[in-house]
């Protein structure tokens, strides 16, 4: 298993992980743990290898993936009441995979030859759409748009590293390793330490 395909699994299973533990809060069937554990899983990566016209899509040419989510789903499904804190563990989870989702975003796009730009937009899109359309989908505020948190502009920031590293000839390990350090960094730091990016605040106008 090359590197860039273990990140593709580990986005995935840590996303499908954030999708059941939503599922418990919404106290959901299997089924439903089953399908929000697939929807935020393969989300960000079905999106971008749609924009990216990958043929086939990664999860249907590897349905190993759907059989990562549902197991997945059925491991939150039979332990989620043993944890404390679902929000906070879907929390940190959520800020792992994002980091592991950034360098895997990035790394097929500069896989099949993309300009930096693209490959750094690949990676926001892989690393964000699975989450929201979780959000979306069980009606919760998307953490990609609470007010002034590093979400976006953290998978920003570690796709751009990522790209740079890549663009100084390092080696795949370190090009992915720095896309995912950053984002990590950035993003627990703003839950830990509430680092934010300046919100607009609406004034009426001078007279």
């Amino acid at each position: 298993m090359s590197l860039l395909t273990f990140l593709d699994y580990a986005a995935v299973l840590i996303f499908a992980l954030t999708g059941s533990l939503v599922a418990s809060r919404a106290q959901l069937d299997l089924v439903g743990f089953a399908f929000l554990a697939a929807l935020t899983g393969i989300g960000g990566g079905t999106v971008r290898d749609v924009l990216l016209d990958r043929n086939p899509i990664f999860w249907i040419e590897q349905p190993t993936y759907l059989a990562l989510t549902s197991a997945a789903a059925l491991l939150v499904f039979f332990t989620a009441h043993l944890v404390e804190s679902r929000y906070r563990l879907l929390l940190w989870l959520d800020a792992l995979a994002l980091g592991v989702a950034v360098a895997a975003g990035i790394g097929v796009a500069l896989a099949v030859g993309q300009p930096a730009i693209i490959a750094i937009l690949m990676g926001i899109v892989t690393a964000s759409m699975g989450g929201l359309l979780r959000d979306v989908v069980c009606n919760e505020v998307p953490l990609v748009l609470k007010q002034g948190e590093l979400y976006v502009s953290a998978a920003f920031a570690g796709a751009s590293a990522g790209v740079l590293a890549d663009y100084l000839d390092m080696p795949n390990t370190i090009v992915f390793g720095t896309a995912i350090v950053v984002t990590v960094i950035l993003r627990a730091g703003s839950m830990r330490f509430g680092w934010r990016l300046p919100i607009y605040k609406n004034a009426p106008p001078k007279m």
